[in-house]
C-alpha cells in the first residue's frame, strides 16, 4: 500500500509542494521586511531618528527615557547642563535654570520617579556629553519605588543607557504592533498648535509642553475644583517607603561621578501636595531624608504653605511651572520673585531629622497668599444713558461712595507686582476700567476722577483712536473716541493707565464692508491656526506699538472684546508679552501670589445705567 502511494506522489508534485513553501516563507519574509521598513520609516520612539517626520514632541510622548537619548545623540552639542528626575522635574524650567546658571539645559525627565534610571541615564550623560551642571530631582516617592520592571516598548531606557544587546533593542522596534506607526500617522493628520494628548512634550527642551495649562484662568477656587476634582475628595493610600538604602545610593554613586568630573550637581526635593505627604509614614520620610543628607546637602521643597493651595498643583507630583520658578528663585537668592517665607530649606545631617517634624505641623504657619479684587467695568458717560452708557451723575456718586467707603484704586502694575512679586494690596483695593475709549471717557471721567484721587485704566479700539465723527473710513456715525494726544495728557498726570482692547479686533458688523468681520477675538470660521496666530499677533503688534508711541506708557495688559477668548488666543498674546488678560464675567478677580495665570481673563462688574447702589456696594464688599 505504501509503495502505491509513493507512486501516486510525482515528481511534479512534490516540486509543486516546494515551491508553495518557498513562496510561504518568501511572502512572509516580505511581509516582516515591510513591518521592519514601515515602523523605521515612521519611527513612533524616535529611536531610529525620525528620519521622515523629527517629530520628538510625539516620540518622547511615548517614551522619554528612549526618545530623548536619541534626540540628545544629534542635538547634544547645544547643551550643556541636565536637569533629571520623575515627572515632576519638567517644572523647573529651561528658561530659569538657563539664567541662575548661566547655561543650556536640557530637561531629562522621565516616567515615574525609578532612581535607577535617573542614575544609568545620568552616567551615559556624563560619559558622553559635555556637563557643566546637573540638576537632581529626588522626589519624596522615589524611596517608594526602585529597579521597577520597565515595559520593552514605552518606558524601556535606550540601548546606550542600558547596555542592552543593540540587536534585541532595535529589533523589539523594528517588529512592533505595527498599530503604534499607524496611530502616529493618525496624530500628524490632528495635529495642533498647541499640545495634544499625544505630542505633550517641548522637544528643544525635553520639558512638558504647558502652554495650554499655564495659560488657563485659575484664580477662581471653586471653578479650579471644578476643572481638577482630584483635590475635592483627595484618595489614600499607604506606601512603605522600602528602597531608602537603593535611592539613597544611587544618588551617592551619581555625586561621587560628578565630583570626579567636576561636575556641578545641585540636588533638589519638589514641592509635593500635602495630602499625599500624608501617604508616607514620619519615620519613613524622616530616614530617608536623613540619609540623603548625609551623602549630600539638598535643596527640600516638599512640604510648605504652598502644599495646602491646590492651584499651585495639578496632582500631588504635578506641579505648576511658576512653583518651579519660585523654588529655583529661593536656591538662589533671588528677591526680585515672591517666594513664601516657609517655601524651600536647604537640609543637612545638622536639621535633617527637625525639618521632617515640621511636615506635620503645616497647618500652623499657614501664609496669605490671595487677595480678591473688584474691577468695575465702564463704557460711555453721557446724559442720554443707555445700556453700555451711564450717566456722569451716576459715575461721580460711585465715586463718592467708594471714596467714602476707604476703597483705594490700583493699577494693572501693581496688581501684577502681587502676583509676581508680592508686594502688598491696599485692604481695600479696587480696580476701574473703561473699555473702548470714548471722548467721555476723557472730558467727563477723567476730572471727576483727578476730584476724587481715583486711577483708572482705558483699553482703547486702536482703529477708533481720535475718530470723532465716522466709523473708521465709512460714513456711518460714531461716538466720538478721544486721540493720543488727550490719551498722553491723562496719562502723563498718573491717573490713566493706557491700554489695549485690540487693534481692530472689535468691529461693528453692521458697520463694516469686508467680508471677514471680528466681532471679537476668536478665530473665524474657515480660518486655520496659523491665520489666526498671525492676525493676532500683527492686531496686539499693532495696538501696542501705536499706544506706546502715542503716550510713552508700555501696553501689558489687555482686554477681551466682548469678554471673549480661548486658551490659544491667550497663549498667542502671554507670548507677545502681555501679562494680564480681562473678561466680563461677573465677580470679583482672585489673585494669587506667585501665578501668573491668576491675572487671565480676570472678572468685572459691569456697570450700566440700572446698576442699584446697593448693588454696586455689595460688589465692594
Amino acid at each position: 500500500m505504501e509503495e502505491k502511494t509513493k507512486e501516486l506522489i510525482s515528481p511534479a508534485g512534490k516540486n509543486s509542494a516546494r515551491r508553495w513553501c518557498l513562496a510561504f516563507f518568501a511572502t512572509l519574509l516580505l511581509l516582516l521586511a515591510a513591518l521592519c521598513v514601515f515602523n523605521f520609516l515612521i519611527d513612533p520612539f524616535g529611536v531610529f531618528g525620525d528620519p521622515i517626520f523629527d517629530w520628538y514632541s510625539y516620540n518622547e510622548t511615548n517614551n522619554p527615557r528612549a526618545a530623548k537619548i536619541a534626540y540628545l545623540e544629534k542635538h547634544h552639542e547645544e547643551y550643556d547642563s541636565y536637569i533629571i528626575g520623575a515627572s515632576s522635574t519638567s517644572s523647573f524650567s529651561k528658561e530659569t535654570l538657563d539664567k541662575y546658571f548661566d547655561a543650556d539645559f536640557y530637561n531629562l525627565i522621565m516616567y515615574g520617579s525609578d532612581l535607577l534610571d535617573v542614575e544609568k541615564t545620568c552616567d551615559y550623560v556624563l560619559e558622553h556629553y559635555e556637563v557643566k551642571n546637573l540638576v537632581m530631582n529626588v522626589f519624596i516617592s522615589t524611596g517608594f519605588r526602585y529597579d521597577e520592571p520597565n515595559d520593552d516598548l514605552t518606558n524601556a531606557l535606550h540601548e546606550k543607557v542600558s547596555g542592552e544587546n543593540p540587536l534585541l533593542f532595535y529589533g523589539r522596534y523594528l517588529l512592533m504592533n505595527p498599530q503604534y506607526s499607524f496611530e502616529k500617522l493618525r496624530a500628524r493628520r490632528n495635529d495642533t498648535y498647541l499640545s495634544q494628548p499625544f505630542d505633550v512634550f517641548e522637544p528643544v527642551s525635553g520639558a512638558y509642553d504647558k502652554r495650554a495649562r499655564d495659560a488657563e484662568p485659575i484664580g477662581d477656587l471653586e471653578g479650579y475644583l471644578e476643572s481638577y476634582p482630584v483635590f475635592k475628595n483627595y484618595p489614600q493610600y499607604d506606601r512603605k517607603m522600602e528602597h531608602i538604602d537603593d535611592a539613597v545610593d544611587s544618588v551617592k554613586r551619581v555625586s561621587e561621578k560628578c565630583r570626579e568630573k567636576g561636575v556641578n550637581l545641585l540636588v533638589v526635593s519638589a514641592p509635593a501636595y500635602y495630602e499625599s505627604v500624608l501617604w508616607y509614614d514620619k519615620e519613613d520620610v524622616k530616614e530617608f531624608y536623613t540619609k540623603l543628607s548625609m551623602v549630600t546637602p539638598f535643596w527640600d521643597f516638599t512640604v510648605s504653605s504652598v502644599s495646602l493651595e491646590p492651584r499651585y498643583f495639578y496632582d500631588e507630583t504635578h506641579f505648576r511651572n511658576a512653583v518651579g520658578d519660585m523654588a529655583l528663585a529661593k536656591v538662589f537668592g533671588d528677591t526680585g520673585v515672591y517666594v513664601p517665607e516657609d517655601f524651600g530649606t536647604l537640609v543637612t545631617e545638622e536639621n535633617a531629622s527637625a525639618h521632617v517634624d515640621s511636615f506635620w505641623e503645616l497647618e500652623e504657619r499657614m501664609e496669605t497668599y490671595t487677595k480678591e479684587v473688584p474691577i468695575l467695568l465702564y463704557h460711555h458717560i453721557t446724559e442720554d444713558p443707555n445700556d453700555n452708557a451711564i450717566t456722569p451723575q451716576q459715575f461721580e456718586r460711585q465715586m463718592e461712595l467708594l471714596k467714602a467707603g476707604g476703597y483705594e484704586t490700583v493699577t494693572f502694575d501693581e496688581m501684577i507686582d502681587y502676583v509676581e512679586k508680592g508686594m502688598e494690596l491696599p485692604q481695600k483695593a479696587v480696580c476701574i476700567t473703561f473699555d473702548d475709549g470714548y471722548k467721555s471717557n476723557y472730558e467727563i471721567a477723567y476730572p471727576i476722577l483727578k476730584e476724587y484721587g481715583m486711577k483708572a485704566t482705558i483699553f482703547v479700539i486702536g482703529s477708533t483712536v481720535g475718530n470723532t465723527e465716522h466709523y473708521k473710513d465709512t460714513d456711518f456715525p460714531i461716538t466720538p473716541h478721544f486721540n493720543f494726544e488727550e490719551a498722553k495728557e491723562m496719562v502723563d498726570s498718573g491717573v490713566i493707565s493706557i491700554q489695549s482692547h485690540t487693534y481692530d479686533m472689535h468691529q461693528w458688523a453692521d458697520y463694516e464692508t469686508g467680508e471677514k468681520i471680528r466681532k471679537n477675538i476668536l478665530r473665524l470660521d474657515g480660518e486655520t491656526e496659523e491665520e489666526y496666530r498671525t492676525a493676532l499677533r500683527n492686531d496686539f503688534t499693532r495696538s501696542k506699538e501705536e499706544i506706546e508711541q502715542g503716550t510713552g506708557e508700555e501696553v501689558n495688559v489687555l482686554a477681551y472684546p466682548g469678554g471673549e477668548y480661548s486658551t490659544l488666543s491667550q497663549v498667542v498674546l502671554s507670548s507677545q508679552g502681555v501679562k494680564a488678560t480681562l473678561s466680563i464675567r461677573p465677580g470679583k478677580a482672585v489673585l494669587v501670589k506667585g501665578l501668573p495665570q491668576s491675572l487671565y481673563a480676570m472678572r468685572r462688574f459691569y456697570i450700566r445705567p440700572d446698576t442699584e447702589e446697593s448693588e454696586f456696594l455689595g460688589w465692594l464688599e
